[in-house]
């Protein structure tokens, strides 16, 4: 007699149930960091002399990345962007755990938005570890909620093919799928090697 074995969930029917999630904890991650620094620039803006919570030591300082122009890159404060942005990521999540679907472009739409806001935070991270020497906790915070954020939407609009890779990547976005965790650790690492590599002036003397 033959024993029907439990199989594993397909990976479509896993991440289909989680990508609500995860836009829903990157909105929520994405718009309290972003109240927070609107209300800490605010602050700034009307006493020069305030200092924020979140100023912890010489490196992890919002106040000396608040005081810079790249803290402006278009003429209002970087927050404000933050949270528009992630209350539509939150909308989003909370419409598809209520049922709601969305056209492909709609969905190509987002992808390309998220990868843009995920550039802009790059180009903002990049500045703050080479340029400026300082670190806002709340802007790694966004950092992480939209590297995750974008990595599995990214896998969920291939896997629903609203985008179409050629088949030579075929072997390449399979991989993705299946190691969807370790690729993720890989990058944190990258990112935390480079901040420590740069910052061991500092880090090495309090290890």
């Amino acid at each position: 007699m033959m024993l029907n074995m439990p199989t594993k969930p397909r990976p479509k029917l896993i991440l289909t149930r989680v990508i609500p999630y995860i836009l829903i904890g990157a909105g929520i991650v994405g718009l309290i960091s972003s109240f927070v620094l609107t209300y800490d620039k605010m602050a700034l803006l009307k006493n020069p002399s305030f200092v924020p919570n979140c100023n912890l030591d010489p490196v992890l300082s919002c106040g000396s990345v608040m005081h810079t122009a790249q803290s402006s890159a278009f003429g209002f404060p970087n927050p404000w962007i933050g949270l528009a942005g992630f209350a539509v990521v939150l909308t989003i999540g909370v419409s598809i755990l209520a049922g709601a679907t969305f056209k492909r472009w709609f969905w190509v739409a987002f992808e390309a938005t998220m990868v843009l806001a995920l550039a802009f935070a790059g180009w903002l991270l990049f500045e703050s570890i080479y340029r400026i020497g300082a670190l806002c906790p709340y802007c790694l915070a966004v950092d992480v909620a939209l590297i995750i954020s974008v990595w599995y939407l990214t896998l969920y609009i291939l896997q629903e093919k609203f985008l179409r890779l050629p088949a030579r990547f075929n072997a390449m976005a399979t991989f993705a799928r299946r190691h969807h965790g370790e690729v993720l650790v890989v990058v944190f690492l990258i990112i935390i090697g480079l901040i420590l590599q740069h910052f061991w002036y500092y880090y090495g003397h309090h290890i």
